[in-house]
C-alpha cells in the first residue's frame, strides 16, 4: 500500500537530505582530518581480530587494545624514523634536477630505444612530438616543482598522522563495539535484522580485504626493491615502495610498475642501459604476484567480477584521483553488500513488502 505524501514526511526527507549535504561539506572542508579516520579505520579493521585473539585468552580488552596500540605506534615510529627519511633521500636526490627538460630526454631515450623505425601509419617523429607536447602541457613552468612540493606535503602530513592515528584507532579498537550499538539503535525493529547482517557482513569482507592488500603489496614492494637494487638502480627503495603502493590498485598497478623500470633508470643514467634489467625485474616481481601472491592471499577478498573491479576503479579516478583510486575497491565492496542485502531483504522480510 502506497503512502500519502505529508508535510511531515516531506520535512522528513528534506532534513535528511540537509544532513547529508552537511556531511558532505564538512568532509570536503576537513579532508585531511577525514582521511586520517579512513586510516584509524583501516588500522581498527587489521587489529581487531589481534586485540579479539588476546582477549579471548583472558586478557582485558583496554590491555589487548593498549598492547596492539603500542605495536603500531612502534612500527610508525620506525617508519618515520628509518624509512621515510630515506625515501626522502632518494626522493631529493631523484627531483633535485627533474624538471621539464629532463623529461623531454627520457622521452627521445624511449621513442629511440622501443618505438620502430618503420611504422605504417606513424613515424618516431610524430610520436615523440606528440609526447613532448603532452610533457609541455602538463610540466610547463613550475608545474614540477609544484607537484614534487606537493609530495613533500604528504611526507609532512605523515607526522601529523603518526599523532592522530594511533589515537583514534586506540579508541575504535576499545569503544567500536559501543559505537555500534548506539548506531544500531536508531535503526527501527523492523530494519535492525538487515542492517545488522549488512554491518556484519561489510566488516567481514573489509578486514579480510585490507589484511590481503597490505600483506601483497608489502611482499610486491619488498621484492621490487630487492630485484631493483640488484640491477643497480640507485632509487631501488624509492620505487619499491612506490610500486607496492600502487600494486593496491588493481590492473593499474602494474603498468605504474613497468613506466617506473623505464622512467628512473633512464633519469639515473641518462641512456636505456639499466632499462631491460630494470623491466626484467619487474617483470619477474609480476610473475610471483600474479602466479603465487594473487591466487593465495587476494583471490577471494574483494569478491567482485574483474569488469566491476576496472569500472569502479576508473570512477574513483575520475572522482578523487590516486586517493579515489586505492578506495574505490572498499566502497564498491560497501555498496554491493548493501544493495544485495537489502534486495533480498525485500523479497524475503514482509515488512519490506509492505513499504
Amino acid at each position: 500500500m502506497r503512502k500519502k505524501i505529508t508535510f511531515d514526511r516531506v520535512f522528513r526527507w528534506l532534513m535528511g537530505a540537509a544532513l547529508i549535504w552537511i556531511i558532505l561539506y564538512l568532509m570536503g572542508r576537513f579532508s585531511t582530518l577525514v582521511i586520517f579516520f579512513v586510516i584509524s579505520l583501516v588500522f581498527m579493521y587489521l587489529l581487531d581480530p589481534v586485540v579479539n585473539r588476546l582477549e579471548s585468552r583472558g586478557m582485558h580488552r583496554l590491555w589487548s587494545v593498549s598492547i596492539v596500540v603500542v605495536g603500531l605506534i612502534g612500527g610508525l615510529v620506525w617508519v618515520s624514523t628509518y624509512l621515510i627519511p630515506a625515501i626522502g633521500t632518494q626522493l631529493i636526490s631523484f627531483t633535485s634536477t627533474f624538471n621539464a627538460e629532463s623529461i623531454r630526454l627520457i622521452v627521445r631515450q624511449v621513442v629511440d630505444a622501443f618505438v620502430p623505425k618503420d611504422l605504417p601509419l606513424l613515424n618516431p617523429g610524430e610520436i615523440e612530438s606528440y609526447l613532448l607536447s603532452i610533457v609541455d602541457e602538463y610540466f610547463v613552468a613550475d608545474a614540477v616543482t609544484d607537484k614534487v612540493a606537493g609530495v613533500f606535503g604528504v611526507f609532512a602530513n605523515i607526522f601529523t598522522a603518526v599523532l592522530i592515528i594511533p589515537v583514534c584507532t586506540f579508541f575504535l579498537l576499545k569503544d567500536g563495539f559501543v559505537l555500534r550499538r548506539r548506531m544500531l539503535k536508531v535503526v527501527p525493529n523492523a530494519y535492525f535484522e538487515t542492517t545488522l547482517v549488512i554491518l556484519d557482513k561489510i566488516e567481514s569482507r573489509l578486514i579480510l580485504y585490507f589484511s590481503s592488500i597490505l600483506l601483497q603489496s608489502t611482499i610486491v614492494g619488498f621484492l621490487s626493491f630487492v630485484f631493483l637494487s640488484l640491477v643497480g638502480l640507485e632509487s631501488a627503495l624509492l620505487v619499491g615502495v612506490t610500486m607496492g603502493l600502487a600494486n593496491s590498485i588493481p590492473y593499474f598497478g602494474p603498468i605504474i610498475g613497468y613506466a617506473l623500470s623505464v622512467v628512473v633508470p633512464i633519469y639515473e643514467v641518462g641512456t636505456v642501459e639499466l632499462v631491460p634489467n630494470s623491466l626484467l625485474a619487474v617483470l619477474v616481481v609480476q610473475v610471483i604476484d600474479n602466479v603465487f601472491l594473487q591466487p593465495v592471499i587476494f583471490s577471494k577478498s574483494a569478491d567482485l567480477h574483474p569488469v566491476y573491479i576496472l569500472f569502479a576503479v576508473l570512477v574513483g579516478a575520475e572522482v578523487a584521483g590516486v586517493i579515489g583510486m586505492l578506495l574505490a575497491i572498499p566502497v564498491t565492496t560497501i555498496l554491493r553488500i548493501t544493495i544485495t542485502e537489502i534486495h533480498w531483504s525485500f523479497q524475503q522480510y514482509h515488512v519490506f513488502k509492505s513499504e
